[in-house]
């Protein structure tokens, strides 16, 4: 088959490579995947110019060739690799989709445009010019997480990844410039990371070698030298050193895996900066890890090590003993080798192996340092659990592999783009009023009107991944009130501001109310309160802060006494978790006020997972030692016992309550952190004098979740109590779980 005409200036022994590597890949294929690859050479040849070239230069057809051997070595199945090699055929040929979907099927022309967004994505964002490494640190974590958000299919980032590789490895042949520089400095901000945590350790090293080869010349020249051996020879070490450990460990009978490998430039240079050492206090450029099954096993294969070769003083750290803060445990020694060079040793269980890639506190987050997301963190984890199961997979089925492959793990937030190619992250659904308020509270209050890759669109238009964003603005402007109660703002910071103007709107009536009160309160006394003193005593510099505090509910007339000096009262215990909460005034052992089949009298249960309360619609569930356990209708826990044993499901009702009789309830509030919401909410559920049994209070990320339980009536009440709750500053939701 004729192939793809390479450019002039390509190298032909090159090209003639990358062709007999196809032919013979595809000669492994059964005959539907053969032609399926078949098919999109010949498209590829048909549209590709024989001169195209890529940005840097290099022959298309050679750049894409080469890419797709590094996708077939990866193992993501024919279809990946003919998606590779048409990765640019919307560039030369109109309605391409319909044409691939033809001629190869879909999966691989929806692979192409999914390529084909992430390759115009890259193209137009943009870290290099925002003010701090933080802002730009910051900036290249987002980068990396739309790119993961944005795809259906996990297969497409890693063909990113494998087009940027061979664009690294073309650009080593490129002379010095400051565009090479700046293409290596992405890869290490943006590629190189994600290589690292989806676990594809092929192309991170190369991508990490690589861009630090490009960006910094001078110092991988310096330690290239320094290790004064090629690392097909630190290969090679490292295959005979594992050899003499395979030999020794079999003579004890010890189930073990080994591997081991040279450590890569980069990684010897980010040791040496983090570490603060010279090349001579490295003595672990060459690292072999060893998998047992006990505890016991991993000391017992450290003293075979230590039997076998001395170890270096200092350089042990028992993990084991005491793991790291994020739960990695293993064994760390370094020792004289063969030819007395230094070799790391880890040591740990299979378990052990396991957690450290693939648990929520992966390695790789450690290494990387910063803030966590234990959320994101889980959803990566994953995806390393899928690309280290699919060997296995596609031996069940390459059907059963590709659907594993497509992915919405990251469909929570979507990742849109400014018009100077910054990306925002915002929750799905958002609209640009979101995206607004995203960029700046001011533009938020002026926003009029929007574009979406230069198309005006109304303010409600829910945005999606990837779309560029242009907010068009008033000079002078305030948030309209209908954008939230018509539903169009997602995002919290968006919905807080539109609230702070709505009660800055009503602050004028308020503020008249709070007067009227206060003025009541005061005609009582004699002699009149100095007003501006007593602004001052309960923490308000201006006498109109404290109407407006007065008017909304913030000042109790108990607190205003005492400012006054008219109660002597010890001083107030500090509001806390514990200060809140009061004895249950629940009878135990009392009658719950429940019909079971409409008879009283049988021993019944209030269950804890849902806290039933009158009127919710109930149910009962014969238990062994509770009694008959009521449930609400809608509880998932009982939805779950139905399913497992629907014979134990009884009919339930309430009976005339009891004079005095309570039941709990559980409240959730979200709300922004600050000092004295804790106060303010207790003040809230003060005025309607319910009864607190328990807290439960967590902040994180300058926002705060508070649980409370609640002894009321009836489920009737709870509506002005949550209305209450919602009024207070900074709260953002409040549900009855």
């Amino acid at each position: 088959m004729a192939g793809i005409n390479p450019a002039p200036s390509s190298s032909q022994s090159d090209f003639q490579t990358a062709k007999q590597w196809f032919e013979q890949y595809c000669s492994q294929q059964n005959d539907s995947d053969r032609a399926l690859l078949h098919h999109a050479l010949e498209l590829a040849e048909n549209a590709y110019p024989p001169e195209a070239t890529t940005e840097s230069g290099e022959p298309l057809s050679e750049h894409l060739l080469k890419a797709a051997q590094m996708v077939a070595d990866i193992d993501l199945l024919p279809e990946a690799v003919a998606a590779t090699i048409l990765t640019d055929i919307s560039t030369y040929r109109d309605n391409w989709f319909e044409t691939v979907a033809e001629k190869c099927g879909k999966p691989v022309a929806e692979l192409v445009h999914g390529i084909d967004e992430v390759q115009k994505l890259t193209q137009f964002i943009r870290v290099d010019n925002l003010a701090t490494p933080e802002e730009r640190a910051q900036q290249a974590e987002t980068m990396r997480k739309m790119l993961l958000a944005m795809v259906t299919d996990i297969r497409v980032v890693i063909i990113k990844l494998a087009l940027r590789t061979q664009t690294m490895q073309f650009l080593s042949n490129v002379p010095d410039s400051p565009e090479k520089r700046a293409v290596a400095k992405e890869t290490l901000d943006i590629f190189a990371p994600l290589a690292n945590r989806l676990g594809v350790w092929q192309l991170k090293w190369q991508l990490e070698d690589l861009g630090f080869r490009h960006q910094e010349p001078e110092k991988y020249r310096e330690i290239a030298l320094l290790l004064d051996e090629k690392r097909t020879e630190r290969l090679e070490y490292i295959e005979n050193f594992l050899n003499i450990l395979r030999a020794e460990l079999k003579k004890y009978n010890v189930h073990f895996e080994v591997a081991g490998r040279p450590k890569h430039i980069y990684s010897i240079y980010k040791k040496m900066v983090k570490k603060k050492l010279s090349f001579d206090g490295l003595f672990d450029i060459r690292a072999v890890r060893i998998l047992v099954d006990t505890v016991p096993e991993c000391y017992t294969t450290l003293g075979i090590v230590h039997s076998l070769w001395q170890p270096i003083p200092g350089e042990f750290d028992d993990y084991i003993a005491n793991p790291k803060g994020n739960g990695y445990k293993s064994l760390h020694t370094v020792i004289v080798g063969p030819e007395d060079k230094g070799v790391e040793v880890q040591i740990r269980t299979f378990d052990m192996h396991q957690f450290n890639e693939f648990g929520v506190a992966a390695h790789w987050r450690y290494k990387e340092g910063g803030k966590g997301d234990s959320a994101y963190e889980q959803k990566i984890a994953w995806l390393r659990q899928l690309l280290d199961w699919r060997e296995n997979m596609a031996e069940s089925g390459k059907e059963d592999l590709a659907a594993a492959f497509k992915t919405e793990l990251f469909n929570d937030t979507i990742y849109v783009l400014t018009p100077h190619g910054k990306v925002l992250s915002l929750p799905t659904g958002a609209t640009p009023i979101d995206f607004a308020y995203a960029l700046h509270s001011s533009i938020g209050d002026r926003c009029r009107g929007a574009k979406v890759e230069g198309q005006i669109v109304p303010l409600s238009t829910p945005l999606e991944n990837g779309q560029r964003v242009e907010i068009i603005t008033a000079k002078e402007g305030h948030p309209s009130v209908n954008w939230l109660y018509e539903g169009w703002v997602k995002s919290s910071k968006a919905i807080g501001k539109i609230r702070a103007y709505i009660r800055q709107q009503n602050a004028d009536t308020v503020r008249e109310e709070g007067r009227v009160q206060l003025d009541k309160q005061l005609a009582k006394l004699t002699p009149k309160p100095n007003l501006q003193e007593l602004a001052e005593n309960l923490g308000y510099k201006k006498l109109d802060d404290l109407y407006t505090a007065v008017g909304q509910g913030e000042i109790s007339n108990r607190a205003i006494q005492k400012a006054c000096g008219t109660l002597n009262e010890p001083p107030p215990v500090p509001v806390s978790e514990t200060t809140i909460v009061k004895q249950s005034k629940i009878k135990k052992g009392g009658k719950t006020g429940v019909l079971i089949d409409g008879e009283d009298g049988l021993m019944t249960t209030l269950a804890k997972c849902c806290k039933p309360a009158p009127p919710d619609d109930i149910v009962g569930f014969v238990t062994r030692e509770r009694g008959i356990s009521v449930h609400r209708k809608t509880c998932p826990s009982f939805q779950h016992l139905a399913e497992q044993a629907p014979e134990k499901v009884l009919d339930a009702s309430w009976a005339a309550l009891q004079e005095g009789q309570v039941f709990a309830v559980d409240v959730e509030i979200r709300a922004q952190d600050r000092s004295g919401l804790l106060r303010d909410v207790s003040d809230a559920l003060a005025r309607h004098k319910l009864n607190v049994t328990a807290v439960q209070t967590q902040s994180r990320d300058l926002e705060a979740s508070m649980r409370f339980t609640l002894e009321v009536k009836q489920v009737n009440d709870l509506p002005r109590v949550l209305a209450s709750l919602g009024d207070v500053k900074g709260v953002l939701s409040v549900t009855r779980l």
